[in-house]
C-alpha cells in the first residue's frame, strides 16, 4: 500500500507566531485539547525552519499531564524574572519609564482597528504580542517583534541556559525574523548597538537578574523604546 505524503503548505509565520504565542501562555486543558491542530498545522509548514523546533515543544506538552505542565510553567516564568515573557521588560525593568513604552504597545493594538482583550496582562506579554501578529495585523506585529528582538533572543539564551522545552518557541519565533540570532548576550548588544546594561529610576522590586536591568544604546544613554 501506497502511503500519502502530506502536501507542504506556502510558508506562513502566522502559523509559527500562533503556535508559539499559545504555547507560550500558561497551560490549559483548552491549550492541551488544541495540541493535536496545533501538530497538524505545524506539519504542512514544511518548508518553514521554524515549524521544525515548534513541533518538538508541541510534541512535549502533549506527552505530559497536565498538572506537570503546569507546575514547570510557574516555575520557569512566574518565579524568576529570568525568563521574563514581557518585551520591555529586558529593556525597559520596572522603570517610569516602561509606562510610555507599554503605551506604544496599545497604540499598536488600537491602529490595527481591531478590538483586543488584554485580559488583564501588560500590553507587551509576548504570547499577546504573538496572537496579535498571527490574527489582527502580522505587519504591525512583525514590526514590534523586530522592534524587541533584543528582548526576544536575551528570553531565548536564557530558557536555552535552562534546558527547558519552552526555548524551542522562542527559537521558532527568531527564526521568522530576518537575520540569524546571535550566539550569546555579548553579541545581542552588539547586533542592536547596545553596551551592558545600566539601571535607572527602578520603581517597585529589583529585577531579579542584573542582566534584565534596563539596556541603554552606547552613543546616546537612552533606554531603548523610550519616548522620542
Amino acid at each position: 500500500m501506497i502511503g500519502l505524503r502530506r502536501r507542504a503548505a506556502p510558508r506562513d509565520d502566522r502559523v509559527v507566531h500562533l503556535v508559539a504565542g499559545r504555547c507560550l501562555d500558561y497551560p490549559t486543558a483548552e491549550l492541551v485539547a488544541g495540541l493535536p491542530s496545533m501538530r497538524d498545522a505545524l506539519a504542512e509548514q514544511a518548508d518553514s525552519a521554524a515549524a521544525t523546533p515548534l513541533a518538538s515543544l508541541v510534541a512535549h506538552l502533549d506527552g505530559a499531564p497536565l498538572a506537570d505542565l503546569q507546575r514547570a510553567y510557574v516555575d520557569t516564568f512566574d518565579l524568576s524574572r529570568k525568563h521574563a515573557l514581557y518585551l520591555s521588560y529586558w529593556t525597559d525593568g520596572d522603570t517610569r519609564r516602561r509606562g510610555e513604552v507599554l503605551g506604544r504597545f496599545k497604540t499598536a493594538y488600537r491602529s490595527s482597528g481591531a478590538v483586543v482583550d488584554t485580559h488583564g496582562e501588560l500590553p507587551d506579554y509576548l504570547p499577546m504580542v504573538l496572537e496579535f501578529t498571527a490574527r489582527v495585523d502580522p505587519e504591525a506585529g512583525v514590526a514590534l517583534l523586530q522592534e524587541y528582538r533584543a528582548s526576544l533572543e536575551l528570553l531565548r539564551i536564557a530558557l536555552q541556559e535552562k534546558k527547558s522545552a519552552y526555548a524551542a518557541a522562542v527559537v521558532a519565533v527568531c527564526a521568522t525574523l530576518p537575520g540569524e540570532s546571535p550566539p550569546d548576550r555579548a553579541a545581542v548588544m552588539e547586533m542592536v548597538g547596545l553596551s551592558g546594561p545600566h539601571p535607572t529610576e527602578t520603581v517597585g522590586l529589583e529585577p531579579y537578574d542584573p542582566r534584565l536591568l534596563p539596556l541603554q544604546p552606547a552613543s546616546t544613554g537612552a533606554p531603548r523604546g523610550g519616548g522620542s
